[in-house]
């Protein structure tokens, strides 16, 4: 009887959080609650934006009776800007930052980084993407030299991993379980290497001497 093992999934998605001028000083701090709630630190900049380079990246909130007060907080001293990466990072970060208004967060999310770090509505201490193209906008924005690649999520990701992953590695797992080694990793890495689909083959051909 063959035991059906569930396929492999993954799903890491990008996020831009920024740590706003008034709490610049808490960077450390900060960081080091990110690391330890799962993301990776892809990427982290310091620097000093313009009121006209605020305007550009909030540009969707363009028009609202705090966009002047907001360009003006955002472009106030140097910001640092990080791209974030782990499952599900959008929405993750955003529960971890609670709700924008850092009043409110206070009452209703007083774990949450804007009720710790946060002042009132305006200077709410960080920033997070809203969503997947938000997100991706946001970092190009930020990090322009970054290139952007496609997040291997979904469907793809699927048939990329049954194709040229799963079969080989059920088969090692299968053969580590028969063999029970004293360092898995190290045999099962072993294992790989050896039995590499796209390892090179060496073909042993007689030589053919040709008559004087």
């Amino acid at each position: 009887m063959e035991i059906s093992m569930p396929l492999p999934q993954i799903y890491v998605e990008k996020t831009l959080a920024i740590i706003k001028p008034d709490i610049v000083d808490k960077e450390e701090e900060i960081q080091d609650i990110i690391l330890r709630s799962g993301f990776t630190i892809v990427q982290r900049r310091k620097l000093h934006l313009s009121p006209e380079h605020c305007s550009n990246f909030y540009v969707e909130q363009y028009g609202k009776m705090f966009f002047p007060n907001l360009t003006a907080y955002m472009s106030s001293g140097p910001l640092v800007a990080m791209i974030l990466a782990r499952h599900k990072a959008i929405s993750y970060w955003k529960e971890l930052l609670g709700p924008s208004n850092s009043l409110i967060a206070k009452e209703t999310h007083p774990d949450s980084l804007r009720a710790i770090y946060g002042t009132d509505d305006l200077r709410n201490a960080l920033h997070g993407s809203n969503d997947f193209a938000t997100a991706e906008r946001e970092i190009r924005f930020m990090f322009p030299e970054v290139i952007v690649e496609p997040i291997p999520v979904g469907q793809a990701t699927k048939d990329y991993l049954n194709l040229y992953v799963t079969p080989t590695l059920l088969k090692g797992l299968t053969e580590l379980c028969k063999q029970k080694p004293e360092d898995p990793y190290i045999w099962l890495a072993d294992w790989l290497l050896e039995n590499n689909p796209n390892k090179p083959k060496l073909c042993h051909r007689p030589v053919i001497e040709e008559p004087y």
